[in-house]
């Protein structure tokens, strides 16, 4: 990992999801946490403060970048919530089979490099019965907004630490949850070609 994701990308990327529409929609994602969670890429923890503290027992969060443990723990030490910080790919979990009430992923599908293979390990991991809530950017549905995702996403990849903005969410998750409740817009505040938004739940 280069001095960019370990250093300065952390920092950045903190700054820019931290606005009031994030929040907004993190409040929303998260409303439905129940009893042992996994959160994927928990990044710096922006969303450990819009976890129900009532209904959430304990939050194992997974992020391969150990660059963000530093405002991480910053924001774990301040919640009342347990919570099991690892670094780990998430696409090879360590978890057994039938363990989490809840696995969580806010615009972190973009950037996993096998993506399929990790939906593969959250739909694993899940309780039968157990919710995989998400909010991500990916592939808008207007063909001339596409080309310019395809365009710019080896860019995109490079600043936004291997970030994709053309990935089709609906179907990835689709392959592996036949029970999948998703709506797809354009968040107004953010530029068509990243804005582009799949928030849903899919039910194992």
């Amino acid at each position: 990992m280069n001095i960019y994701s370990r250093l300065i990308f952390p920092t950045l990327i903190d700054r820019v999801m931290s606005g009031e529409d994030f929040a907004n929609y993190r409040q929303i994602v998260l409303a439905d946490a129940v009893g042992s969670v996994l959160e994927i890429g928990f990044g710096t923890g922006l969303n450990l403060a819009y976890y129900p503290q009532s209904r959430v027992e304990k939050i194992t969060t997974v992020d391969v970048n150990p660059g963000m443990n530093k405002l991480a723990q910053k924001r774990i030490a301040a919640s009342s919530i347990e919570v099991d910080y690892q670094v780990l790919n998430g696409e090879k979990l360590s978890m057994a089979d039938d363990t989490f009430d809840t696995v969580v992923s806010t615009w972190t599908l973009c950037s996993i490099k096998q993506v399929e293979t990790a939906i593969a390990e959250i739909h694993r991991v899940l309780k039968p019965g157990g919710k995989f809530l998400f909010i991500e950017h990916g592939l808008s549905n207007e063909p001339n907004i596409q080309t310019w995702q395809h365009r710019i996403t080896p860019i995109q990849k490079v600043i936004g630490d291997g970030c994709h903005l053309d990935r089709p969410i609906r179907l990835l998750i689709a392959k592996q949850f036949n029970n999948l409740d998703i709506r797809e817009f354009y968040s107004p505040n953010t530029p068509k070609i990243g804005g582009y938004f799949y928030q849903g739940v899919a039910i194992k």
